[in-house]
Formats: C-alpha cells, structure tokens, sequence
C-alpha cells in the first residue's frame, strides 16, 4: 500500500488526535502525506479541547479553525492509514466501518514500534497535557522510516 493519508484517530477527536495531526504537519510538511485527525465518537463538531489548545498553541501548532470530525467510510480510501491512540479505539474503528481493517488500522504507538499507548490526558492539568504532547512526538518523529517499511511489506 503507498500511503498518502493518515488518520489520528481518538475518543473524541479534539485532543490526541489534533495534537497529532499538528505535530505531524509540523514535523513533515513535504512528507506529501495529507495528515487528519478524527474521532469515533463525535455527536456535535466542537472546537479543541481548551488544554490542548493551550499546550498546541504554547508550542507553535496551529489550532485556528479547529472542530472534530467523526470518522467516517468516506475518509478511508486505497492509500489511508489509520492510526488509534489505543487498542479499543482501533477495534472500535474496524468493528464500526467498512473500510477500516486489520492492515491498514493500527495503534500508533505499536505502529512506531513504542511498548507503551498515548496516555490519554483528559481530566489532567496542563503539564499532563504537554508530557501527551511530547509523548506524541517522539513517537510521530518514527513515522516516517516506520511508514516506508509499512509500504514494502
């Protein structure tokens, strides 16, 4: 498969997920791959997460314009990679869309080869917030090398 889009996925898409796809635009603005952030569980688009705005922002990420979007079939095409913050939310993606399956669904942090899931900062201050935001990165920081050996499977 050749990759030209990843998905973030989260819960609700206005936390890891837009952090993550911040990050990886930052990171990788040439990489060609269209990066978006989305969530399973979106009853009404809402804007970020406050915290998660503040910690993008404190970083020099774009938060501007931001609303969550629920995952939807029509966002999975041929070259799409979906990466969840966590097992559940992985099953939760390939149990509720057709599109979503085994090879092409993955946690992010086993993806990039880390032992341990994004913690999910929710609830936390703003210092839990900004160790998720640096957990993201490092682990966003292994998805290109990790991504060319994906696609010479």
């Amino acid at each position: 498969m050749n990759v030209d889009r990843i998905i973030f996925l989260d819960k609700r898409g206005n936390t890891r997920s837009a952090m993550a796809k911040a990050l990886y635009e930052k990171m990788f603005p040439d990489s060609g791959i269209e990066a978006i952030a989305r969530g399973l569980v979106v009853s009404f688009s809402e804007p970020l997460n406050q915290k998660t705005e503040a910690v993008m922002a404190g970083n020099g990420l774009g938060t501007e314009g931001f609303h969550s979007e629920e995952l939807s079939d029509a966002d999975i095409t041929d070259g799409t990679l979906i990466l969840a913050m966590n097992a559940k939310q992985r099953s939760d993606a390939i149990a509720w869309h057709d599109e979503a399956n085994e090879s092409n669904t993955f946690v992010l942090s086993e993806f990039a080869g880390e032992e341990l899931e994004i913690m999910d900062p929710y609830g936390g201050n703003l210092q839990v917030y900004g160790i998720c935001l640096e957990a993201l990165g490092q682990t966003i920081e292994k998805l290109p090398d990790r991504i060319k050996e994906f696609e010479n499977e």
